[in-house]
């Protein structure tokens, strides 16, 4: 099969053929429709995330449909069209396992980082973390809800009760989070690049009541914000514009160090917490979620053989919405 391997850190990907993978009793062979680029596949690639298996098959935004079935797989039939995200396995036994916090597991393996991933025609995955998908978008639509939509829900999950959300880094996820707080009533603050005005006018197009540059202020207290850009300045940019009893979630996998914190803009029950990877309960909600409401996701296709170019561009800030490998 055709692959783009990752051989060495930094340096780009090469084009392989090599050996489909042999399936486990538990896993999926799934043919790819399409992979979703990642700010974490950046995070892989430049080395910000360490110890990655190595040759490695980047990507967890992964559309397609089952072509082969181990001898225990009973979820799924030949030909479903599935996905398969950042989370590929847990041990089930651990503390974190057994108190549904799985996203902690110690032993956890993510797809594109530690094992292989979507830059392929073909990939293997345990069924237990893979996931059925709507028929209602097309797969290049779909890819990004993999991790932007997974990861940005339980984002906003752990947020907690707001009416005022601010999100800086208003690239994927905060697209697709602000459909979803719209559909529930919630204010959306969009917070981009200084001067981005195309990237804010986006923003009130699909419903932020607000939107201006990270260094702006609007005249009202946010009671929750997610940043998802990987800057850790912002986190006290943030602070400052948050209401007491307020939370502040980081949504991303790696992000520069945060300030220090004036304790003054802390006080008054103020949160800030981080969120690492996902659960499958998240995953299925959201996909519950994405089958109600008819998600508007902006996204810019790039053959499998153009994986370099692709992640040159999205770090470069160059794609038009979400960049998805199509193969």
């Amino acid at each position: 099969m055709q692959a783009m391997v990752l051989t060495k850190i930094g340096k780009p990907l090469q084009e392989q053929e090599i050996d489909l993978p042999v399936l486990k009793a538990n896993e999926l062979l799934v043919k790819i429709a399409v992979c979703g680029v990642c700010r974490t596949d950046l995070h892989v690639f430049d080395g910000e995330l360490a110890d990655p298996k190595l040759p490695l098959i980047l990507g967890h935004e992964i559309v397609g449909h089952v072509e082969q079935m181990g001898s225990n797989v009973s979820q799924f039939k030949i030909g479903d069209l599935i996905g398969i995200p950042w989370l590929g396995h847990t041990c089930g036994k651990c503390f974190y396992c057994v108190s549904k916090q799985e996203n902690l597991c110690d032993k956890a393996e993510f797809t594109g980082y530690t094992r292989n991933g979507g830059y392929a025609q073909y990939t293997a995955a345990e069924e237990n973390y893979c996931f059925a998908l709507p028929n209602k978008y097309d797969p290049v639509s779909m890819a990004p809800l993999l991790c932007a939509g997974l990861i940005g829900w339980r984002s906003y999950k752990l947020a907690g009760n707001f009416k005022r959300l601010g999100m800086y880094g208003f690239g994927v996820a905060a697209h697709i989070l602000t459909q979803i707080a719209c559909h529930q009533n919630k204010e959306v603050y969009a917070f981009t690049k200084d001067g981005d005005i195309k990237g804010q006018d986006f923003a009130k197009k699909i419903g932020a009541v607000w939107a201006g540059g990270s260094s702006q202020t609007p005249s009202i207290e946010l009671d929750a914000a997610i940043i998802f850009a990987p800057v850790g300045d912002l986190v006290l940019t943030a602070l400052k514009q948050l209401r007491k009893g307020g939370s502040i979630v980081c949504g991303g996998i790696h992000m520069s160090d945060i300030p220090p914190v004036p304790y003054k803009y802390l006080w008054g029950e103020r949160i800030i917490r981080s969120v690492a990877n996902l659960t499958r309960d998240d995953a299925l909600e959201f996909m519950d979620i994405a089958k109600k409401i008819d998600l508007y996701v902006e996204a810019q296709a790039y053959p499998l053989a153009q994986a370099n170019q692709a992640l040159s561009d999205f770090k470069a800030g160059k794609t038009k919405g979400a960049a998805v490998l199509t193969v």
